[in-house]
């Protein structure tokens, strides 16, 4: 299973800051994340940005391998 570390608002709308999700690319990833947190934690996706081991993705198709590590990182304030 992938690794999903979740930070700031994403994070508290996951109400965790890690989690373990199988899935087979990272479209599936994403809808496994929404159905198992809901309407919050989706709103937070739409804005955030997600790393694959440590590079931003965005398309859907990905694959994701079962050792992966995701990071679901939420826009920041401040600087």
């Amino acid at each position: 299973m992938a690794t999903v570390r979740f930070f700031a608002a994403a994070a508290e709308a996951a109400g965790t800051e890690t989690e373990q999700v199988h899935a087979d690319d990272l479209g599936g990833l994403l809808d496994r994340l929404v159905e198992l947190h809901g309407a919050e934690l989706e709103r937070v996706l739409r804005r955030s940005s997600v790393l694959h081991e440590g590079q931003y993705v965005n398309d859907r198709g990905l694959a994701i391998a079962h050792d992966a590590v995701l990071d679901v990182l939420p826009p920041f304030a401040g600087g």
